[in-house]
């Protein structure tokens, strides 16, 4: 039997103003519920389109996603309730504190006071933030800063949880506190769609990788079967750059 499809992409188009090319070119994708999916491309492969789209925030010229069996284009508010997106900027209150921040972002998915409270004391605790609870963000080192990032993006704890580059830019502690809850929530049942150029954390941290390029999808399995088709290659990455090239993107 199929495993459950809970993101489908299909045809989708898109062509920004004033550009010669297709963003994304009919591009069709399926993610599996319970995958740690990675979306992987070169700049200007479509990655952040696909994203923007999958999350509501951009419409596409045409296609359609569905999402947990919802329709994106007919039913928005639905489908947002479901997710949790963490973007690769820092998303936060500067002058907030932590607490402050996640009350924010709690109430804004219409979580209670309380629970809001109770979620995020837990959070904190887990991403060993809780003596800082109370401190401005602006204090914060870059890891903290981006371990409260995705703290805000999972506090209604969505079935969903869009990541664009997770682990950019941080020391390893955090880091590795960032993948090994990511995995936890995972293990819990959260579908992860995950983007990065660290080809080697792809490789160890993806169940599924599909690589685009010029807005369609070039291959996609399992990071054991990508190596197993490409037996001239050694890692994810020798196999990412045979297909897309070896030449600068803009």
């Amino acid at each position: 039997m199929e495993e459950k499809a809970i993101i489908v992409i299909q045809d989708l188009l898109k062509r920004y103003k004033n550009t010669a090319k297709n963003a994304l070119d009919s591009l069709n994708l399926k993610v599996k519920q319970g995958d740690i999916y990675g979306l992987l491309g070169p700049n200007g492969a479509g990655k952040t389109s696909t994203i923007s789209m999958l999350c509501g925030l951009l419409p596409p010229d045409s296609g359609e996603i569905i999402i947990n069996g919802t329709n994106l284009r007919s039913k928005p508010d639905k489908v947002k309730a479901m997710i949790g997106v963490v973007p690769q900027e820092i998303a936060l209150f500067e002058d907030l504190t932590a607490k402050e921040n996640l009350m924010f972002f709690g109430r804004m998915h219409g979580l209670k006071k309380d629970e809001i409270n109770r979620r995020g004391n837990d959070l904190l605790e887990k991403f060993s933030l809780t003596e800082k609870s109370n401190k401005r963000v602006k204090t914060f080192s870059g890891g903290m800063k981006r371990r409260l990032n995705l703290m805000v993006g999972i506090i209604h704890g969505p079935e969903i949880l869009f990541l664009d580059e997770p682990s950019v830019g941080i020391d390893v502690q955090s880091k590795n506190v960032i993948i090994e809850y990511l995995k936890e929530i995972n293990r819990s049942g959260t579908t992860i769609i995950y983007t990065s150029h660290l080809m080697e954390e792809a490789e160890k941290f993806c169940t599924e990788i599909s690589i685009i390029d010029f807005g369609r999808e070039i291959t996609k399995g399992k990071p054991s079967e990508l190596l197993e088709n490409n037996k001239d290659c050694e890692n994810l990455e020798d196999v990412f750059l045979k297909l897309t090239g070896r030449n600068v993107r803009e």
